[in-house]
């Protein structure tokens, strides 16, 4: 099965070509500066030559390339391709600015960004306080260790419930096919066994995000697409998003059936260049996005996965920049391409490694660098 792709990522195309080529992006009112590449230090004959690239890496089924530098987007391209929405085949799409694309694990970046606006608004727990105590019916479910675990666990993925994404998604075993048809996911999930002590051990889980989102409902008294919708994609002059419900209980989601155009994903990492601001307007609680690229377990930060001056989930394969990215640069590339079965991808361990080298592992990347 496919998995389909959004990527912030740092990216220069080391590549020549002439400038009546380049893919010029179009005034529209959605909040973004248009400039030309040189106005804010790109040689616009690095960007022209995208075609002849992606040339070379056909299999990555290329859907959409965004550039932006120094708050003003100067590149865009649209190419057709496949997509789906949550599983389901909608068959090949023309890509354009305004066509919303599957963003597939930054969802949990998202949510996490969401956490950050309901702690500032005294709408979520404290970080430090325990998960059971946010699911008063699961009280059964505890122990000694599980009443350990935090909500700073859950945002790190370190948790220490016992969780397998890397089996195939047919495979009963898999944890995320079990969350999802189970009636209660909730209880699913902290029913898992531990398997090391909260905060010792990085195991990527789609159900701590969902955790993380199911207490964003209670606390907000709002669906989770709702308060994003308030709170994040309003303020960010995202005027189309689709967060579906899914599984049995449609009460999941927050981990991975987000759909943004690529001009929207784009804008989440200039957000977190900004220190949470978009166009002078602060979206993000200030300090919520250092706290969050600090680095932790396996040079991980509080998104969820890895954030380095950006914004991180996870990758289904590599990305990598050619050459070192020019600071205050965000670029969104939006693709299909087989996901990759490996279990437990090396991750570099480094802020400033993360910044010049977006890492390998399950489903999307999000990735800018500060000027």
């Amino acid at each position: 099965m496919k998995k389909l792709l959004t990527i912030l990522l740092l990216v220069v195309i080391p590549v020549a070509a002439s400038a009546d080529d380049c893919g010029a992006p179009a005034a529209a009112a959605d909040g973004w500066a248009i400039a030309t590449p040189e106005a804010v230090g790109i040689d616009s004959g690095k960007l022209c030559g995208l075609d002849v690239f992606l040339e070379q890496w056909p299999e990555r089924n290329i859907h959409a390339v965004l550039v932006a530098r120094r708050g003003k987007l100067v590149m865009e391209r649209y190419f057709s391709g496949a997509d789906a929405r949550w599983g389901a085949d909608l068959g090949i799409i023309r890509f354009a600015p305004d066509v919303r694309h599957d963003v597939k694990s930054v969802s949990k970046s998202a949510t996490s960004l969401l956490v950050g606006i309901a702690l500032a608004g005294a709408k979520f727990p404290d970080l430090d306080s325990a998960v059971l105590d946010a699911f008063p019916e699961l009280a059964d479910l505890s122990t000694p260790e599980k009443a350990r675990i935090t909500f700073r666990h859950l945002l790190t993925m370190s948790s220490g419930l016992a969780w397998d994404e890397s089996r195939p998604f047919t495979d009963p075993l898999n944890s995320e096919t079990g969350m999802l048809s189970a009636a209660d996911p909730f209880r699913y999930i902290l029913s898992q066994p531990m398997q090391a002590p909260p905060g010792t051990l990085y195991n990527y889980n789609g159900g701590n995000t969902s955790l993380l989102a199911e207490t964003l409902v209670r606390r907000t008294g709002q669906p989770l697409r709702d308060y994003a919708r308030d709170k994040l994609f309003a303020p960010l002059d995202v005027a189309q998003f689709d967060w579906d419900g899914v599984g049995r209980s449609g009460k999941l989601g927050a981990y991975g059936s987000l759909r943004l155009a690529p001009r929207d994903m784009a804008k989440l990492g200039q957000l977190l260049l900004t220190d949470g601001q978009w166009n002078s307007r602060r979206v993000l609680p200030a300090g919520w996005v250092a706290e969050s690229i600090k680095p932790r377990l396996m040079g991980q930060g509080l998104f969820s996965t890895a954030i380095s001056g950006g914004l991180a989930a996870a990758s289904s394969g590599a990305a990598r920049s050619p050459t070192a990215p020019p600071p205050g640069l965000a670029a969104s590339v939006s693709t299909s391409f087989p996901s990759s079965t490996s279990s437990s991808p090396s991750m570099p361990a480094t802020t400033a490694d993360r910044c010049r080298r977006p890492f390998r592992k399950r489903s999307s990347i999000a990735s800018s660098c500060r000027p």
